[in-house]
């Protein structure tokens, strides 16, 4: 298959260089480099797909995976002229719960296909990336979802469907809204081994779930004690991404993670304090 990746972050690098593996991968990127370089679970895993810098460059492929920050759409959907013809299929694997209204100005809603994906990883420079777990990625069930799951085969990554991808996509929402104290304060997820800084998170999370569950998601009374489960067994040096864009003066992805939150809970009439603060915290600190 013919498949461009647009995004050579941390989650775009590691996909493109499995796919790599069994397909012909194109990476889209602002800056060129040699090659891939991912040191995962299983080892190291090199990876040299063909990296395109200009948009006028693209030619029509099979899949199109959006890999970018979800404040980038805009900058993706340039690449989308030249990469989708008739039969393209456009997978976007972005963090939040609105993939698909965030690509409805470039493409109709039947083309594209949401993804969530779990798969920690940090890009240390350009083309290498430390995969921490092989993770895994769900797509909504049917006949476009279940394409997508085939390009991954030949991969140890977890690729499947599922019959419910909003309770899918707001479960990891909960996850991700924790992350904001990590950008706030700086310090990776061993930080929720304090009492105090886990009382916060969980109400980040508990927030999410009442939001969620206004929005059609099955949502487990217990998430929020999950969350803080996952962190404090998870690797105390793990950096989430919207910490390491505050960490590197890059923006940041707040509205995806917490302010969608804030925003959908005003539409259901459930007070979202909590994300509201942390909203208003890191805007300004990004200022």
């Amino acid at each position: 298959m013919r498949i461009a990746v647009i995004g050579p972050g941390a989650v775009g690098g590691t996909l493109a260089a499995w796919l790599s593996q069994a397909h012909e991968v194109t990476l889209c990127a602002r800056t060129a480099f040699d090659r891939l370089q991912v040191e995962t679970p299983e080892g190291p895993l090199v990876a040299t797909p063909t990296v395109l810098t200009d948009p006028a460059a693209a030619a029509p492929v099979d899949w199109v995976l959006v890999t970018t920050k979800t404040y980038d759409a805009a900058g993706s959907a340039a690449w989308l002229a030249g990469l989708v013809g008739p039969q393209t299929r456009v997978a976007v694997l972005q963090n939040g719960v609105e993939h698909v209204e965030r690509f409805t100005p470039w493409l109709p809603a039947e083309r594209i296909t949401p993804a969530v994906v779990d798969i920690p990883a940090e890009r240390t420079a350009p083309g290498v990336i430390r995969q921490r777990r092989m993770g895994w990625i769900k797509v909504p069930d049917g006949q476009a979802g279940q394409a997508f799951v085939d390009l991954f085969a030949h991969a140890p990554i977890d690729v499947a469907t599922t019959e419910d991808f909003a309770t899918v996509a707001w479960s990891k929402l909960a996850l991700n809204c924790a992350g904001a104290v990590n950008a706030l304060t700086l310090k990776p997820a061993g930080v929720a081994h304090r009492d105090d800084i886990a009382a916060i998170m969980r109400d980040l999370v508990a927030e999410c779930v009442a939001v969620g569950r206004a929005q059609g998601a099955d949502l487990p009374d217990d998430l929020p004690r999950q969350v803080i489960a996952g962190y404090r067994a998870g690797p105390a040096d793990g950096v989430n991404s919207l910490h390491a864009d505050r960490q590197a003066g890059r923006p940041m992805e707040i509205d995806a993670r917490n302010g969608v939150i804030v925003r959908k809970g005003a539409v259901h009439g459930v007070a979202t304090p909590v994300n509201a603060m942390v909203v208003a915290l890191l805007e300004a600190a990004g200022a």
